[in-house]
């Protein structure tokens, strides 16, 4: 007998939405009415994580959930209480969900099954909740945002009510109760998407920004010099940086350093703006708060770091001296790492190019660098240190010869080396 004989199975969530928006499908989800955890076990399910109803099809291993209720016990995300039974319908799964785009579901002939007007808004391109019950979840707030970044192309905008509803959340305190790990899942998911800077902006518009990434917040109504950012806002030109990011790259961390190299600005002291003199070494301090309050993998950690502290003088890398350069270099350790001095260079350019006006603009700076590691990298260090006298000399004669190799490089590009440690351009 077929696994899926005489259930009552619909086809829910995202799977329906996407379907309907012409976008792929990639995971199929399932809700089963009617049924119960034995009568799916007797079939070859198998059940997967404690806390809900949810099984693997034994052939397809989809997802198959009984149909269920929840019920608010304390605060946070997991202060839930679960009720699935037979008597649960498909409508009261489905008004347990948080939008009504993902509260569709379809039979088995393909009819729509839609009690809370998810087609309308899918229509109408909004992001609306299906009942209160979504202040009961404070992830649904980053999902929401996350939602907002992915269909930023369709032009979906979050509804007034539920943005008002989000606001109610956080001054009531819901989004402190988020676990670092899963606001990390979140935020490495929406920077996943074509536009990250939507997932920030509605964050921002809801007032969570300013409780979850306050370093991030605090960008806005920061002026830059407009020679430099024609843009002005530095919280603008952070959101025009990731969305770049995404453009130029599909690295997690390349779009996390992004997001994080100017962070150091929102705390520059007002009597010296629009100029952010010393704003890169601040980054990397808040950086660091950011990347402990929510266990961010060392990989993105690490070439954040770098983005924020060396970022300014990458983009004035033909201004610099021979010997700045090779301090840069080896202040990025990219004769070890080469690819993650790549990365950087890449989240450089998202800076560069994230500015009103600059997006098609050419880069050179990043060509320059990955020609003068190139030749340095080339030089065989175990023969100039044998050229030493004295072991003590052997660091003196490779940092010699590695500038004598960057000023060749600078000629060879036609360039002349420059006076300069770096510039106020970043």
């Amino acid at each position: 007998m077929p696994a899926t004989q005489d259930l009552t199975i619909y086809l829910v969530g995202g799977a329906v939405r996407d379907r309907l928006l012409g976008r792929a499908v990639h995971e199929r989800d399932f809700v089963v009415v009617g049924a119960t955890a034995g009568d799916l076990l007797d079939r070859g399910f198998q059940q997967v994580g404690k806390d809900f109803p949810v099984f693997l099809h034994p052939d397809t291993k989809d997802e198959y959930a009984l149909a269920r209720t929840e019920r608010k016990t304390a605060p946070g995300y997991h202060g839930f209480s679960v009720h699935a039974d037979p008597s649960v319908t498909l409508e009261q799964d489905l008004l347990r969900r948080d939008l009504t785009i993902n509260a569709l579901a379809q039979d088995e002939t393909g009819r729509i099954i839609d009690p809370y007007g998810g087609l309308a808004d899918l229509q109408a391109r909004v992001l609306r909740h299906v009942s209160p019950a979504f202040a009961e979840d404070p992830v649904r707030i980053l999902r929401l945002a996350r939602f907002a970044a992915r269909f930023a192309d369709l032009g979906f905008r979050v509804a007034d009510e539920t943005r008002e509803l989000m606001r109610a959340m956080v001054a009531a305190g819901e989004v402190d109760a988020l676990v670092p790990e899963r606001v990390w899942q979140e935020l490495s998911r929406a920077l996943g998407e074509d536009r990250p800077s939507r997932f920030f902006e509605v964050l921002r518009e809801g007032g969570a920004l300013a409780r979850l990434l306050p370093e991030v917040d605090g960008l806005w109504g920061v002026p830059q010099p407009e020679k430099w950012h024609p843009e002005v806002d530095t919280g603008v030109h952070a959101m025009l940086v990731v969305d770049m990011a995404a453009r130029l790259s599909p690295d997690l961390e390349v779009r996390f350093a992004a997001l994080c190299h100017d962070l150091g600005k929102g705390t520059t002291p007002a009597d010296i703006l629009p100029r952010h003199s010393g704003h890169e070494e601040r980054s990397v301090g808040l950086l660091e708060a950011v990347c402990d309050r929510f266990r961010i993998p060392t990989r993105c950690r690490d070439l954040a770091r770098i983005t924020a502290r060396y970022h300014g003088l990458v983009h004035t890398v033909d201004e610099l001296r021979a010997g700045t350069i090779l301090d840069l270099l080896e202040g990025c350790d990219a004769f070890r790492r080469p690819e993650r001095f790549r990365q950087m260079l890449t989240a450089c350019e998202a800076d560069y190019r994230g500015r009103t006006g600059y997006a098609e603009r050419h880069y050179p700076q990043g060509e320059i660098l990955r020609g003068l590691l190139e030749a340095v990298a080339a030089l065989d260090v175990g023969a100039i240190a044998r050229t030493a006298r004295e072991p003590r000399l052997i660091p003196e004669r490779i940092r010699a010869a590695r500038i004598a190799a960057i000023k060749t490089q600078m000629r060879t590009a036609g360039l002349s080396e420059g006076q300069g440690d770096a510039g106020d351009c970043g």
